[in-house]
């Protein structure tokens, strides 16, 4: 009777030990997934301003150079005498030869180059930062599910395994359109 009691204590204590240390790993484990998660948001937060100043350059240079063409050509159709339409034309030819040089030099222009790597990035980043949600939701989910079933359930309780949080989008900021200002 006496070892049959020993066994039965020593199969329980052994159960205590596996349930414990199976908490611990699963608390691990959303612990990690949440810094790999923190990770992906600090990457995305690193490109965006990246690829906004990049647009801004892109729109800038964009802007500036058919801003000059059109003052150029503005001043060729608003020009009067012989000496001030040749300026004029002058200044468009030059303005004309520069955008020609640029679309031939440069078809896809660095800027929109940069742009298009950063916008990649920038969707590759979104995908690992959606990846590593799941992940971490997935681990919170396993951990609750062995928090809540007996006889595990004990064994958080006994040791004070709180209950983790899942990382979820508002109901506001999921239906609102994203917004994006230059």
């Amino acid at each position: 009777m006496v070892w049959i009691t020993l066994a039965v204590l020593a199969v329980g204590a052994l159960y205590v030990v596996v349930a414990y240390n199976r908490l611990v790993r699963l608390r691990n484990r959303i612990e990690n997934a949440w810094s790999q998660i923190d990770v992906q948001l600090k990457r995305r937060y690193d490109l965006i301003p990246n690829l906004i100043e990049t647009v801004k350059g892109y729109a800038a240079h964009e802007r500036e150079l058919l801003q000059k063409v059109t003052e150029a050509r503005a001043r060729a159709i608003n020009a009067h005498g012989v000496r001030e339409q040749g300026q004029a034309e002058n200044t468009l030819s030059a303005t004309l030869k520069s955008l020609f040089a640029v679309a031939e030099n440069y078809p896809d222009l660095k800027a929109n180059q940069n742009f298009l790597m950063l916008q990649e990035e920038l969707a590759g980043t979104e995908s690992k930062i959606a990846y590593a949600r799941q992940f971490y939701n997935d681990s919170v989910m396993r951990y609750a599910m062995t928090c809540q079933v007996f006889p595990s359930s004990m064994i958080a309780r006994a040791f004070n395994f709180p209950a983790k949080e899942y990382f979820e989008i508002g109901e506001e900021a999921a239906r609102e359109p994203v917004k994006v200002r230059f």
